[in-house]
């Protein structure tokens, strides 16, 4: 049996959303698709990236490039452009803080840090593979959070980092921009939060099936993808 889940943004507030995201591409690629999208907790998550039999997904390029893409294969990569820090197929990351002077999202791919960004403050990320939420900001410091920061938590998502941040559990977080996005919708707590800094622009989250799925229908969905507005994945990130 085929199995189907979109993760990454998928709320309990959005999930109509989502829900109608799957219904446009099972249309445009075909029927004999999964018809329910799975709900999965985070463990179930990384088991489903792993199964044969996963025939529609979304992850990160963190994990993929951290050994994941030997039991995946990119398909096209979601649009950003309509999300502030997002830019056709790259996002970036918001730094959040309760304090801080705001700052707008930079007009140049790089990052935006001030001096000192982590200095003496608790920085929350939601998993040490993640590009948006640790590697992305590691790669801009030079240096794992850690050497910066004087403590570091795991939250183990990004809506628990905004919430950490809020209340006072942690001082500053990484947030990818759609993630953030969604927090200034539908989480009360983002209001009392200012946007410190800026990562450097990345490839967003890719669509993806199982290394396994034959290559017709991978075909399918692709083409389905890019029908609907998603993006070709650059060359040279497909292995």
């Amino acid at each position: 049996m085929r199995r189907a889940a979109l993760p990454m943004y998928d709320w309990p507030e959005a999930r109509g959303e989502t829900r109608a995201f799957w219904r446009a591409v099972r249309a445009e690629a075909g029927d004999d698709l999964p018809e329910a999208l799975e709900v999965l907790d985070w463990q179930g998550v990384q088991a489903l990236w792993r199964d044969p039999a996963m025939v529609f997904s979304q992850t990160c390029w963190g994990p993929l490039s951290l050994g994941l893409i030997e039991h995946l294969k990119p398909l096209a990569q979601p649009e950003y452009s309509a999300f502030a820090g997002g830019r056709g197929a790259y996002y970036r990351s918001a730094l959040i803080a309760r304090e801080g002077e705001a700052l707008a999202v930079p007009e140049r791919p790089e990052a935006a840090l001030p001096e000192d960004l982590l200095a003496g403050r608790i920085f929350a990320y939601n998993s040490k593979d993640s590009l948006s939420g640790y590697l992305g900001l590691a790669r801009d410091l030079g240096a794992a959070p850690e050497v910066f920061a004087r403590k570091t938590i795991a939250s183990g998502g990004h809506r628990a980092s905004v919430q950490a941040v809020a209340a006072g559990r942690a001082e500053i977080a990484a947030i990818d921009c759609r993630s953030w996005a969604m927090a200034q919708r539908y989480e009360p707590c983002a209001a009392a939060l200012t946007v410190v800094g800026w990562t450097s622009e990345r490839l967003g989250l890719p669509y993806v099936t199982s290394s396994k799925t034959p290559e017709h229908i991978a075909e399918r969905l692709r083409k389905a993808l890019i029908t609907l507005g998603c993006l070709e994945v650059p060359a040279g990130r497909m292995e």
